[in-house]
């Protein structure tokens, strides 16, 4: 049976893959998945500490869970926003590599 430890050096890995994408990539798409990736590195880990550490009754602690359930939400609407706001610039710079974008100017 996994233990609270399994679940974060699992979270830890999803983490750091994560983050390596957002610093080592160019393509802004391939940056907002990683980004993506770290929040539900999060979320795993607000999950395992959920349900590890149960409340004073004996039942799981459902704040973590909770939480979750808001991050997830607010995700939600950062995809939205993030997306619009990459084909906006798509459309006004015709390229999606970050070093290409240098200056706020159109």
């Amino acid at each position: 049976m996994p233990t609270l430890n399994h679940y974060l050096i699992v979270a830890g890995l999803l983490f750091a893959i994560g983050l390596t994408g957002v610093v080592m990539r160019r393509n802004i798409i391939i940056v907002f998945m990683c980004l993506e990736l770290m929040l539900s590195a999060a979320n795993l880990t607000l999950i395992a500490f959920s349900r590890f550490y149960p409340s004073a009754n004996g039942l799981p602690d459902v704040h973590g869970q909770m939480l979750v359930f808001f991050v997830v939400t607010v995700a939600a609407a950062e995809v939205a926003v993030g997306l619009a706001i990459i084909v906006a610039l798509y459309r006004s710079r015709q390229t999606i590599y970050t070093d290409e974008l240098t200056t706020l100017k159109g």
